[in-house]
C-alpha cells in the first residue's frame, strides 16, 4: 500500500499520521502536485494528492474516502473514531470543521500565490477569509482545554491539529492565530506526539514508521 503526496498538504498529512498511530504498514512517495505532474499523473492523472495505491492496484483519492477504505480494512483504523454517541458526534463535528478550515485555507493560499493581484476578487477573498476565521473560532471553544476530543488521541484530533497547523504555516500573516489560545495549545500537544514528530509538515519528507 502507498500513500502519494507531500507532508506539507494536511490532507496527506492526516492519512499518514493515522497509519502511523494504527501502526498499519505502508510506503509514503512524497511526490509533488506541482514538481512532478508527469510523474503523478501516471500514479493518478486526476491530480489530487492524497492518492493511496491499494495493494490490488487501485488509486484511492481525498483523504476521507481514503480513511473510510482504511477503517473497512483495518479495525484499527477504525478504533481511531468513537463508535457510541455523544464521543462520535463530538468527533465528526470536529473532524467536519477542521476539514473545512483545510479546504478554505487552500482556497485563501491559491487565490494570493497563484493568482495575479489584479484578478483577485475581493468578495471572494472576504467570503473565504469569513469562512476560515468562523472555523478557528468554533474549534477554539469547542476543544478540550486538556486531552483529546475523546477519551484517546483520535482522528478527530489529528485532522484538527494538521488544519491549524497549515493555516499557521501558510496564513499567519493574513490570520492573527494568536486568538484561538485554546486551538494552539491543542495544536502543540498533538505535535509533541512521536507520530506527529514521525510526519512533519515538510516539502520533501518521507513519513517513518515508530517503534512500540
Amino acid at each position: 500500500m502507498q500513500l502519494i503526496g507531500m507532508l506539507d498538504s494536511p490532507y496527506v498529512r492526516r492519512v499518514a499520521i493515522a497509519l502511523i498511530i494504527a501502526k498499519t504498514p505502508f510506503i509514503h512517495r512524497p511526490i509533488s502536485l506541482f514538481r512532478h505532474i508527469d510523474q503523478f499523473s501516471k500514479l493518478n492523472p486526476l491530480l489530487k494528492a492524497p492518492t493511496l495505491l491499494t495493494e490490488d492496484g487501485v488509486a484511492l483519492m481525498d483523504s476521507s474516502v481514503i480513511l473510510n477504505h482504511l477503517a473497512g480494512m483495518d479495525p484499527r483504523i477504525a478504533a481511531l473514531t468513537p463508535s457510541t454517541a455523544p464521543e462520535r458526534l463530538a468527533a465528526l463535528r470536529a473532524t467536519g470543521l477542521a476539514l473545512t478550515l483545510m479546504e478554505k485555507a487552500v482556497q485563501r493560499h491559491y487565490e494570493r500565490m497563484l493568482r495575479p493581484t489584479e484578478k483577485q476578487h475581493e468578495p471572494w477573498v472576504d467570503r473565504v477569509m469569513g469562512q476560515l476565521t468562523a472555523g478557528l473560532s468554533a474549534l477554539d471553544s469547542e476543544l478540550p482545554g486538556s486531552g483529546w476530543i475523546s477519551a484517546e488521541l483520535g482522528l478527530a484530533d489529528i485532522t484538527v491539529a494538521c488544519a491549524f497547523g497549515f493555516t499557521h504555516a501558510l496564513l499567519a500573516d493574513v490570520v492573527e492565530t494568536s486568538r484561538y489560545p485554546n486551538l494552539g495549545a491543542f495544536w502543540a500537544r498533538a505535535e509533541a506526539l512521536p507520530a506527529f514528530r514521525a510526519a512533519p509538515p515538510e516539502d520533501g519528507v518521507t513519513a517513518a514508521a515508530i517503534g512500540d
